[in-house]
C-alpha cells in the first residue's frame, strides 16, 4: 500500500458517484441502501444542502466520501453489520456513541460500533473520509490474530486522536488507501489479491491500533515463537512464492496466531512476516532476471514471483538492488 498522508483537498472519489443531489428524502434512500438505515434531518438553513457521496467497495470493506453541505442530524441508531471509522477532511461533527459526547474533526477522529446507537450532527462545512468494515470479517481477523474465539462482541473506544501515535498511524493507512484507490491502484475492477491483502490490512490495523475491549488479549496472545517455528513458516513462504497468501495463511500452516506470527519476526528478523516474504519474492526475481541464457520477461518474472502489480514490483525491485528489473542485466 502506499504510504502518502495527504490527501487532496478536492471531492474524493468523484469517479466512482453513488449520489448528487439536493433532495433530504432522496439522498438519506439512496444513502441508506449504501450504509444503513438512517434518519436524515436538516438542522440549520436548506439552502446549502447538497449532498455528495462517493464509495468504493470491496468485499469485507467499503470506503467513502460524504459531504452534506448543510447542517444536518444523522440518526443510524445501531449500524449492526459493520464498524465505521470517521475521519472528517473538512469542518466538525458532533458525536454522541456509547454515552460519550465528542467533536470529530481533522485532528479527532472516530469509531462507531455495529451494537451501540449512536447520533450525529454533521456541520454545514462537514466533510468525511469514512471507512466501512464488516463486522464478520473484523472478528474473523481478531480470532486470527489471537488464535482463540472472542469473548463476545468486539468494541473501540469511539474517539481517535489522529495527530500522533496509535491513532495518526491509523489515519495514515487509511489515507494512504485513498491514496491506492485515487491513483488507480486499489479497487479498480474485479477484486485481486492486493485488494484483499488491503482489506485486511485495515480490520488488522484497526484491531490492534485503536484500543478496544479485547486489547488485553490482543497484547497477551504473543506465545513467543522459537526458531523451529519461524522455520516452518520461512519455509511455507518460500514454497508459495507466487501464490497469494496473506498472514493468516503463514500463521495457519506454522500452526501460532498471527500476533506470535509478527512478534517472533520483529525480534528474529526486525521486519514483519510480509515485508520478509516480499523479499523473498524480490530475490527469486533477481535471481531469474540474471539468466544469461533466455531470460523472462520482467512482466512473467513479476506475476511467476507473486507480484501482481508491475509499477510497485519495479519500485521494491530498485529498492533492493539500485536498478529496475527492465535496466541491461
Amino acid at each position: 500500500m502506499v504510504t502518502s498522508e495527504t490527501l487532496p483537498s478536492k471531492e474524493l472519489f468523484a469517479q466512482h458517484p453513488v449520489v448528487r443531489t439536493r433532495d433530504l428524502d432522496e439522498a438519506r434512500h439512496i444513502v441508506s441502501r449504501k450504509l444503513c438505515d438512517h434518519k436524515l434531518e436538516v438542522t440549520g438553513r436548506p439552502s446549502g444542502l447538497f449532498v455528495r457521496h462517493n464509495a468504493v467497495t470491496g468485499r469485507h470493506i467499503s470506503v467513502n466520501y460524504l459531504r452534506y453541505g448543510a447542517d444536518v442530524s444523522v440518526d443510524p441508531g445501531r449500524l449492526g453489520s459493520f464498524y465505521l471509522f470517521q475521519v472528517p477532511l473538512s469542518g466538525r461533527a458532533h458525536i454522541r456513541h456509547r454515552g460519550e459526547d465528542m467533536t470529530a474533526t481533522t485532528q479527532t477522529g472516530a469509531v462507531l460500533n455495529p451494537d451501540r446507537s449512536a447520533l450525529l450532527h454533521w456541520e454545514r462545512d462537514c466533510s468525511k473520509l469514512l471507512l466501512q468494515v464488516d463486522r464478520t470479517q473484523l472478528e474473523a481477523v481478531a480470532r486470527s490474530i489471537t488464535g482463540a474465539p472472542l469473548p463476545g462482541p468486539v468494541r473501540f473506544e469511539t474517539r481517535v486522536d489522529l495527530t500522533k501515535g496509535p491513532g495518526r498511524r491509523l489515519k495514515h493507512l487509511v489515507m494512504a488507501c485513498a491514496r491506492a484507490i485515487e491513483d488507480g491502484d486499489l479497487f479498480r475492477g474485479p477484486l485481486a489479491a492486493r485488494d484483499l491483502r488491503a482489506e485486511e490490512d485495515l480490520a488488522h490495523a484497526l484491531l490492534t491500533l485503536q484500543p478496544s475491549n479485547i486489547s488485553h488479549i490482543i497484547e497477551r496472545s504473543d506465545r513467543k515463537a522459537n526458531h523451529r517455528d519461524i522455520r516452518i513458516a520461512l519455509e511455507f513462504m518460500h514454497a508459495n512464492l507466487a501464490e497469494s497468501i496473506n498472514l493468516a495463511d503463514i500463521a495457519a500452516a506454522a500452526n501460532m496466531n498471527v500476533r506470535t506470527l509478527q512478534k517472533g519476526f520483529q525480534r528474529i528478523y526486525g521486519k514483519s512476516p510480509m515485508q520478509v516474504l516480499r523479499n523473498a519474492r524480490l530475490d527469486m526475481a533477481h535471481y531469474l532476471l540474471a539468466a544469461r541464457q533466455d531470460p523472462p520477461s520482467v512482466g512473467e518474472t513479476a506475476y511467476s514471483c507473486g507480484f501482481s502489480h508491475l509499477g510497485r514490483f519495479s519500485h521494491y525491485y530498485k529498492e533492493r538492488f539500485g536498478h529496475l528489473p527492465s535496466d541491461p542485466r
